[in-house]
Order: structure tokens, then C-alpha cells, then sequence
């Protein structure tokens, strides 16, 4: 939260703001030739799309919350409402438009790789706690101390249960070890900068993943079989899109959002009374991800997505379905860019220290494995991303391998909101060791 008010709040001005510098973005990318195509070789569009709004706000331009004292010494505070609105309601509905040609049996056909390069993603995120407690325990003593409410293995887990589940997770790990809530928004803090930095570098790595891939030895067939699968069926129903097919499409898109969005404020409600009823503390925090709507949301739409992509409505991809899903993510990214004040990195150096060593274990694991068992760039990409990321930005890495891939990431996704907490557990267990005897 930034303390004095930026430039522009109004969110209408702020989109505006958005759309402009990604309309720029894709006006650049698509020269042919000069310094612009040498640019993009090396940067790819949608790291852009995630950086520049960072910049915007780190001159002050926007924000995603700011407080500043006014001078009769109220407090002003506010925030913007975009990404709440590109992540509920945006995010569901590129997810619907670019599932529907997915190849379930293509998607399936990828194999054991995927499954193994997202636990050790996980099991990165287990070991990388109490290691970079160890190590930092050399350098700055003081950065993990703490004792009760305040020690910092405590929120710590906070950490933990984001970065393999998601925020449920998060939240179930901050009741279950009752980290000081006057401390918690330093992890926060650290949970985007670090998250963010990372997920900005496997944006840069897609741009070089035929590389990277040479250098794995990685086997992509399966990747590039359903790849062209999908690209030949949309080739086959190619038709330029009329007013009524656009209309549909919205239909499809948001219509199903709208159901979703119905259905998860029953079941979670219903799953957060039943799993209050449970005595066991513990299982009752292990099963918060189910009290999540976000968590139905997404499940929800996704299954129905699938669903349609057995239907008909398979057909209007041909129309551009996933193009208009592109649309959509693109405003995603441009949101979380904008939580992203890059002066941040500076503020906090102990525990961004924490969360840099945590993430570099995590990156080092994945990328370890990925080379021993010849896995492809996409599944280390898109394994982390599900449990660092989560459901929101899972498919935002893994489309911008190919559209028909985003499903791949909301699957792994949605497995890490189901382990995400027991996986915490340990891992904060580790880290409660390891700063005992640091």
C-alpha cells in the first residue's frame, strides 16, 4: 500500500491507462523490422504486459491501495477494484473461450513429466523454508528471530501455504500458527515482490524456450502434437467472426462465469459450516481451500468448459474464441503488474532476502529435475506457477506457450489449493526446526 495518493485513482482513467500501454505493446511487437523486432526476440510481449504497468506505479502514477493523511489529519485510503475484476470475472471467462478446442486426450497424453515437475515444485517450496532460514541464520541472525506470535517462522507459513496452495491456504496457515496479524502484511509484502520477480523471469524465459529446451534435452513431442492438433482443428473451422458469433461467444464466456460465480456462493458457504464442524483442528484447516469461492469459481468454469468442448461449441474457435480469451489474460497480466512497485524490493532486505533464497531453491530443484528426466521448459514453467501463482496466473504462463494449454495450468493449479495446506504444515515444521537450531 502506497503512502500518498497516485496520480491517477479513478479506475476508469487506469484501464484506460492499461489497454493504452498494451495496445503500444502489440503495435511494437508486430513491426516487421528495426530495433523493435530485435527487442521482442529477446523480451516477450507479455512480460511487457507485466512490466510496464510495475513502472506506472512505481513513478506514482497508479496504485493498487494507497493511504495518505490529509492535512486535517484524516486518513484517506483507497483502491483500485481491476483486479478483482480481471481475476473474477475476466480470468474465468478466457479460461471458458480458450478451453473450449482443447484436446482432453492431447492434454492427457502429456504425460507423467507434468505431474512430476509440479511436486517438485512443491517439494522445492518444503525445503526451500527451512534452507533459506539456515543460511540467512549466517548472514542476519536478527532476520529470523522473533519468539511467540512475532518469531518469524510463523509467518513464514504464511508464505508456505501461498506459494503452494493459494490464498485459503495462506489464510488457514496464519490461524493455525497465529502469526502477530501487525506483522503480516511484511509477508504479504514479501509474497509479491518475490512471487512476482519470479514469475516475471519465466515470462522472459518463454521468449528462449526452444533454447532452454535444447539445453534440457527435453522431449516436446507431445507438447507440439497437441499444439498442432489444436492449431490444424482451428485452421479446418477458420471463418471471419460475425456479429452473431461474437455475441454467442460473450455468452458462452460469461454466462458460464455467471453460473459459476452461483454455484460457488452455495457450495462455499456450505463446505466453510460443514468444515467449522470438524474437530480436529488441524483437518479443519487442511480442507479451508473447499470454503473458498474463488477456488469453486474457477473449478467450475473449467469443468464446464471442458464440458462444451465436446459439444459444438468446439466450433468457435474457428471464430476466434481463444483470441478473445487472449484479450482478457493480457488485462490480467496488466493488473497484477500493477500491484508491483519495484521500489518495494528495497524495503525489507532481511526477509526479501528469505523469500529470494526460498524461490532460488525452488528454481533450482525444478530446473535440476527438469534436466534429469528431459522435461520441457512448459512443465517447469507451468509447474511452478501452480503452486507459486496459483489459479490466477497458472494459465496466464502456461497460454502464452499456446492458448490451448491454459486448462493445463488451472488443473495443476487447482491440485495445489488441495494440498497446499498439508504441504505448508510440513514445511513449516522444517522451518520451526531449522530457526530453533539456526
Amino acid at each position: 500500500m502506497t503512502d500518498t495518493i497516485p496520480l491517477f485513482t479513478d479506475d476508469t482513467i487506469v484501464f484506460g491507462l492499461l489497454m493504452s500501454a498494451i495496445a503500444l505493446i502489440f503495435y511494437t511487437e508486430s513491426r516487421p523490422t528495426g530495433f523493435w523486432k530485435k527487442f521482442y526476440k529477446i523480451v516477450p510481449g507479455l512480460f511487457m504486459a507485466y512490466m510496464l504497468p510495475a513502472l506506472f506505479t512505481t513513478l506514482g502514477w497508479i496504485a493498487p491501495e494507497w493511504e495518505s493523511s490529509a492535512p486535517t489529519g484524516e486518513i484517506i485510503k483507497g483502491s483500485s477494484n481491476l483486479y478483482y475484476v480481471a481475476s473474477r470475472y475476466l480470468l474465468p471467462a478466457a479460461l471458458v473461450l480458450m478451453t473450449l478446442s482443447i484436446d482432453l486426450k492431447g492434454v492427457v497424453n502429456l504425460g507423467w513429466k507434468a505431474l512430476i515437475m509440479f511436486f517438485t515444485g512443491t517439494l522445492g517450496i518444503i525445503i526451500g523454508g527451512p534452507i533459506a532460514i539456515f543460511l540467512i541464520s549466517f548472514i542476519s541472525p536478527e532476520t529470523i528471530g522473533g519468539i511467540g506470535p512475532d518469531a518469524v517462522w510463523r509467518g513464514l507459513s504464511t508464505l508456505a501455504g501461498s506459494w503452494i496452495g493459494g490464498g485459503a491456504n495462506q489464510t488457514a496457515m496464519l490461524e493455525i500458527y497465529g502469526y502477530n496479524q501487525k506483522l503480516y502484511g511484511g509477508m504479504v509484502f514479501v509474497d509479491i515482490v518475490v512471487a512476482n520477480i519470479w514469475m516475471a523471469l519465466l515470462l522472459i524465459g518463454i521468449g528462449k524456450s526452444d533454447k532452454i529446451n535444447k539445453w534440457l534435452k527435453a522431449d516436446t513431442t507431445a507438447i507440439e502434437t497437441l499444439k498442432d492438433k489444436v492449431s490444424n482443428f482451428t485452421e479446418s473451422v477458420k471463418r471471419t467472426p460475425t456479429l452473431t458469433d461474437i455475441m454467442i461467444m460473450v455468452g458462452i464466456a460469461f454466462g458460464t462465469v455467471s453460473f459459476a460465480h452461483l454455484c460457488s456462493g452455495f457450495l462455499a458457504p456450505f463446505f466453510s459450516d460443514y468444515i467449522a464442524t470438524i474437530k480436529s483442528e488441524t483437518s479443519r484447516n487442511i480442507f479451508t481451500f473447499l470454503g473458498s469461492s474463488f477456488f469453486w469459481m474457477i473449478s467450475i468454469a473449467t469443468l464446464i468448459a471442458i464440458g462444451l468442448s465436446f459439444t459444438k461449441a468446439k466450433n468457435y474457435e474457428g471464430a476466434g474464441a481463444s483470441k478473445f480469451g487472449s484479450v482478457f489474460i493480457y488485462i490480467l497480466v496488466a493488473t497484477i503488474g500493477m500491484k508491483m512497485d519495484l521500489t518495494m524490493i528495497f524495503d525489507n532486505t532481511g526477509l526479501i532476502a528469505i523469500g529470494v533464497v526460498w524461490m532460488t531453491i525452488h528454481a533450482l530443484l525444478l530446473i535440476g529435475v527438469a534436466k534429469l528426466i528431459r522435461a520441457p521448459y512448459f512443465f517447469l514453467a507451468v509447474g511452478s506457477q501452480a503452486n507459486v501463482g496459483g489459479a490466477a496466473s497458472a494459465p496466464i504462463v502456461a497460454s502464452a506457450f499456446h492458448p490451448s494449454l491454459a486448462t493445463v495450468g488451472v488443473l495443476l493449479a487447482v491440485f495445489g489449493y488441495a494440498i497446499g495446506t498439508i504441504a505448508a504444515i510440513a514445511c513449516t515444521i522444517l522451518m520451526e526446526l531449522a530457526a530453533a537450531n539456526a
